[in-house]
């Protein structure tokens, strides 16, 4: 094993060059990583409506593929907490859970993730994982966490609701409260306890599990299961029962809106893991591979009937943690997770339901970034109304409806970040060159008839309109009459048709009033090019083109 691996090529990437030394380290990652994995995919194959083996089929299709395509020598790759209620929300509309064409559909889902993922690596659409914001992803997932919630209270309370929007569930726990049991609610209690205290102790131990394992010990000493405690029945050791049907044109309209979408969370998680976890000189065709190896694992998910896979900050931030070097660590807990449903299926009949929802209501808190949510309101109380809007959406819409909507809105936001800049006066630091816009620790003094404009965006048909009246209303609140306009272009990054043809039509009407018309700092090469293209320097004049503010206040401005 101490010779050099490189010979593997592009597959296995992450063990070229592999020493023994390093054994040690990913072996410890791998048995935590095991032990975090296990309760983890069970609980997440339920929030998806599988059966639990569906979960482990999942975690080890996806860690295979990524260790076999991927380049991230630590990320986890499985069944995740994010996109499970998302693909349950919409595939009950489909088929009843649990039934095989339910199954069929999950499976095939995952061959259509799988697809577009490896299809953002050929095209280079790895830029797609930028249109959402912080804020609207944020909301988003407190959203999903509200749907996790909601979602195991019935088995919590040991109450028989049929499944339904978020809405119509909370109303239905409310009208039977009265019937609410104490065993399951001490049962999910408690296991969320075990895990928060493990958690704030010590993230290294694996608290979910030690809770799944307690619970199965109480319910086996008690004698519950005969109390007719809903449990969890022997694992099988076989695939679940699907056929990977192709979808007639209806289901396959309704499938692939949802593939997209998780497609898209998919990309938004991997980059945050790759950037949160030793990827930030990550170059960008590292970064589509990594997509790629994702989309893999979920065509190998697919096609042996689980349910799409993703990246998982969580369980990536535990193998870290543990010392893992490579994805051996993941395949080791490939082979651990193996073991212990091949020797030990039957002790999982005394796992009780509630002890998984107690699971699936830690990863609700964990996945609510309560810190970000805070930092959002403080710095930017406008954003903040993004998180709480795209929430709601999440929260009052069908959830992949409302997934879908927080992604238009983002766009939303950012088109209109775009279309409305800050544009402003600028005005000369006193005793310097520097002309700037806020200046609260240093006095500003105007040129006598010269004004200096931030133009503050591109100049293409969203925004230009705006800044010409922005401009025009700075040229209208001068205290003198204006002799020279100065656009300061330093955050132009490009020039459209339609904003070169305005701005030469306001150039032509200033210089009839009588104003001269210079541009400054416009560094873009791109802008540049733009702008001799389209005409717009030749409206100037290359003589009213200049590198600075006061270079042109000075050439052209009253002496």
């Amino acid at each position: 094993m101490t010779g050099d691996t490189r010979r593997i090529g592009p597959f296995f990437s992450s063990l070229a060059g592999y020493r023994a030394l390093w054994l040690a380290s990913d072996a410890k990652a791998g048995l935590l990583l095991a032990a975090i994995a296990l309760p983890e995919q069970f609980a997440t194959a339920r929030l998806a409506g599988l059966p639990p083996v569906a979960g482990l089929l999942a975690f080890a299709a996806g860690t295979l593929a990524f260790a076999a395509f991927g380049r991230h020598r630590l990320m986890s790759v499985g069944a995740d907490s994010t996109i499970a209620p998302i693909i349950a929300g919409t595939l009950s509309a489909l088929a009843v859970a649990g039934s095989a064409q339910y199954a069929s559909f999950a499976a095939v889902l995952g061959v259509l993730v799988g697809v577009i993922l490896m299809s953002s690596y050929r095209f280079h659409l790895g830029w797609v994982a930028d249109l959402l914001s912080i804020p609207v992803t944020t909301g988003l997932l407190a959203g999903i966490a509200c749907h996790i919630v909601v979602g195991q209270v019935p088995t919590v309370l040991g109450l028989q609701i049929s499944p339904g929007s978020l809405p119509a569930t909370a109303a239905a726990i409310a009208g039977q409260l009265g019937e609410a049991q104490m065993i399951p609610l001490i049962i999910a209690g408690c296991v969320l306890a075990i895990t928060l205290l493990v958690q704030a102790t010590d993230r290294q131990i694996p608290g979910p599990l030690i809770g799944l394992m307690a619970s199965g010990v109480a319910v086996w000493w008690f004698g519950l299961k005969a109390s007719g405690l809903d449990t969890l029945e022997d694992l099988a050791i076989s695939p679940p029962s699907f056929s990977l049907a192709i979808p007639n044109l209806s289901d396959f309209a309704t499938l692939l809106p949802l593939a997209l979408v998780v497609s898209l969370l998919c990309m938004i998680q991997t980059s945050s893991v790759i950037q949160a976890f030793g990827g930030h000189d990550a170059d960008p065709e590292t970064v589509s591979r990594d997509f790629a190896a994702i989309g893999a694992g979920n065509v190998l998910a697919g096609l042996i009937g689980a349910f799409p896979v993703n990246s998982s900050p969580p369980r990536t931030g535990i193998v870290a943690e543990a010392g893992g070097l490579t994805q051996l660590s993941g395949l080791l807990a490939i082979l651990v997770c193996g073991l212990v449903v091949a020797f030990g299926s039957t002790a999982f009949s005394y796992v009780p339901q509630a002890a998984l929802s107690g699971v699936l209501l830690f990863v609700a808190i964990r996945i609510i970034r309560v810190a970000t949510i805070r930092r959002i309101w403080r710095q930017s109380p406008v954003e903040a109304g993004l998180v709480f809007g795209s929430a709601a959406l999440v929260v009052f819409l069908p959830i992949g409806v409302g997934v879908g909507l927080g992604i238009v809105l983002s766009l939303m936001h950012s088109l209109y970040t775009i279309a409305r800049p800050n544009c402003r006066e600028l005005f000369r630091v006193e005793g310097t060159t520097i002309w700037w816009a806020d200046m609260p620790d240093a006095r500003g003094e105007r040129v006598p008839g010269v004004l200096a404009f931030s133009l503050a965006a591109p100049l293409n048909f969203l925004s230009t309109k705006f800044i010409l009246g922005q401009l025009t209303r700075a040229i209208e609140g001068m205290p003198d009459p204006c002799k020279l306009v100065v656009l300061e272009g330093n955050s132009v990054v490009d020039i459209d048709f339609t904003g070169a043809e305005l701005l030469r039509e306001r150039i032509e009407m200033l210089r009839g009033s009588g104003i001269t018309v210079a541009l400054a700092r416009l560094e873009s090469v791109r802008a540049i090019r733009a702008a001799r293209r389209t005409g717009l320097i030749e409206s100037l004049g290359p003589d009213h083109v200049f590198r600075s503010v006061e270079e042109a206040v000075r050439a052209l401005g009253p002496q």
